[in-house]
């Protein structure tokens, strides 16, 4: 009898065997590509980019150091990058919390749609954004009364156009978890609405704001087409300046010197963001254990929501859509200030005294195709990190490596663009024997336009897989599925209701993308926020036209990628 059941059972367990041992080639693999295109393209080149403020004639040096922290315009950039970040995200706190109340705790016909469009701001293009500031408030414009052209105002309020988004995701999430007993209990006991949300629900708000605030200062820190459209050379910030330094003066020591100063600004940010995103998760997980998984409903509009209401429909009006508005109809005007169609018309044949070489319609495909293989290269690797930092492991030593894994892939969140493109074009002259220079193709362009959009893409996917019950794949296993089928049934389909939104941001984020991008692109095969760049940067109506309408095209293009990805998200929301 014995050996009839080890002859019967023995396939099973090989089976089973050859089936454990496959899905630990899987986990290796999954955490092992997303490491190793890191490495190659974002850890070497930053470290590179490091070691060339540290080298003078070959050899070790410190002399760089002195002779840039020595410079009066260093601190002062410096200065003037830690004071836009901090109005900018003061000020975007300030609108964003009533932007969270209104479309996570309100409930009202279009709420989804209202939702969809909230997020546009976020992925529009920086350098469109700039354009479309500079139309409403520039020489020449509807606003240039105010005298904010090339002034901090205009930076602080442009930076608020893409981060209120943030804060209204990351808050209104979070708020639409609360449990709505505790004010419910203030209120009856003669509180008033305004101080049982400064007594009850601010409090339990506040590791979300926190969380969401440093994560705000980590973007407007490290923004670069804004800042460079707007503030000019008078109000640099240290992307600016590491950009100007590299590119107009050839001063790569400088430049690399003027990047530690970042980087510890960001190291900061990002050990703080980390904190507090976990600080915010404890908190999640316990209301969860409380109170279950079901979020609080929607409450009905009153007259006393009316003051969040009002703040977020002037933010939605002012901030948001007059900008767009009036540089789509700056550009239907004409040299002579009538309506007209030919600066759209010079998108495909461009005048004689432009000075792009080619069309901005080349610059339209060139961008669409290098966006869709950067998204071919960050949806897939956002998947298989997503996957690998969901695990729950049992082990200390292996929780704590999921935590650093994610962390790692985080990282090209908050080092600047312009730093990622300045190392890619110090490093990538035939790397690991590659038989040709990478720096002579648009090759590098969506490698460095995936890296940019990787942390978006992870930070998308992996909140519905974190909030997959244990229990659930536990009883799978108990019921006799394999591990690769409790894969297969639970954490995949979950991933797939995510996928969507991810993807749409992974497009948009790459076409936008400006930083890195300024630094890769050749003569004559520029993307589309480059071209709006030099466009702007060249004197004359025409090119300023061409500049208008190309900006108009780009935010078309991302806001309607957007708008689709919103539609296919479901119920499922990332974060950021």
């Amino acid at each position: 009898m014995g050996g009839r059941d080890r002859l019967v059972t023995a396939p099973g367990q090989r089976a089973s065997t050859a089936r454990s041992d496959g899905l630990r080639w899987f986990w290796a693999l999954a955490a092992l590509l997303p490491l190793a295109f890191l490495a190659l393209f974002f850890v070497w080149p930053v470290l590179a980019l490091l070691a060339t403020g540290f080298t003078e004639g070959g050899s070790f040096s410190l002399a760089g150091l002195p002779e840039v922290f020595g410079d009066p315009r260093t601190w002062n950039v410096i200065g003037q990058t830690l004071a836009q970040a901090t109005l900018g995200t003061v000020l975007s706190v300030l609108l964003g919390i009533p932007a969270a109340f209104v479309l996570y705790r309100l409930e009202f016909r279009g709420r989804s749609l209202l939702r969809g469009l909230a997020t546009v701001p976020f992925v529009l293009p920086t350098v469109v954004v700039g354009v479309a500031f500079m139309s409403l408030i520039g020489p020449g414009a509807p606003l240039a009364w105010l005298g904010l052209d090339r002034s901090l105002a205009a930076i602080v309020l442009a930076l608020a156009f893409f981060n209120v988004t943030v804060v209204a995701r990351t808050v209104g999430g979070f708020w639409a978890q609360l449990d709505p007993r505790p004010e419910q209990a203030a209120r009856m006991l003669g509180a008033s609405p305004a101080r049982a949300w400064r007594t009850v629900t601010l409090p339990a708000l506040a590791p979300a704001i926190a969380s969401a605030a440093s994560l705000v200062f980590l973007f407007c820190a490290t923004a670069f087409g804004v800042v460079l459209v707007l503030g000019g050379r008078t109000f640099s910030n240290i992307e600016t300046e590491i950009y100007r330094l590299a590119v107009d003066f050839l001063d790569l020591r400088a430049a690399a010197v003027l990047s530690l100063a970042q980087f510890a600004i960001v190291a900061a940010v990002l050990v703080v963001s980390a904190r507090l995103r976990r600080g915010r998760e404890r908190a999640v997980g316990m209301r969860f254990e409380r109170h279950g998984r079901q979020s609080s409903r929607p409450i009905r509009a009153t007259r006393e929501h009316l003051p969040a209401i009002l703040v977020f429909a002037a933010t939605s009006l002012l901030l948001h859509a007059l900008p767009i508005l009036t540089l789509v109809a700056r550009s239907l005007r004409g040299p002579d200030g009538s309506f007209s169609l030919v600066n759209y018309a010079h998108l495909l044949v461009p005048p004689e005294r432009s000075p792009l070489k080619g069309s901005v319609f080349d610059a339209i495909l060139l961008s669409l195709g290098t966006a869709l293989i950067a998204t071919a290269i960050a949806l897939p690797l956002g998947m298989l990190v997503a996957l690998v930092a969901s695990r729950r492991p049992r082990g200390r030593a292996l929780r704590r490596g999921a935590r650093l894994f994610d962390s790692l892939v985080m990282l090209p969140l908050g080092v600047s663009a312009v730093t990622l493109g300045f190392g890619l074009l110090l490093t990538m002259n035939r790397p690991l024997g590659i038989g040709f220079d990478l720096r002579t193709s648009i090759v590098l362009i969506p490698i460095a336009q995936a890296l940019v959009a990787l942390p978006l893409v992870v930070r998308t996917l992996l909140p519905p897989l974190q909030g997959v019950d244990p229990r659930l794949r536990d009883a799978a296993a108990l019921l006799g599925a394999s591990p690769g089928r409790v894969l297969a049934t639970i954490d995949l389909p979950m991933l797939g209701r995510s996928a969507g939104l991810a993807l749409g941001f992974a497009f948009a984020t790459s076409l936008g993308e400006f930083g890195a991008t300024a630094f890769l692109v050749r003569p004559g095969a520029q993307t589309l926020p480059v071209a709006i760049a030099a466009l702007i940067g060249r004197q004359g109506a025409e090119n300023y036209g061409m500049a208008l309408a190309a900006a108009v095209v780009l935010g078309a293009l991302t806001a309607g990628v957007m708008l689709l990805a919103e539609r296919w998200r479901g119920e499922v929301s990332g974060e950021w």
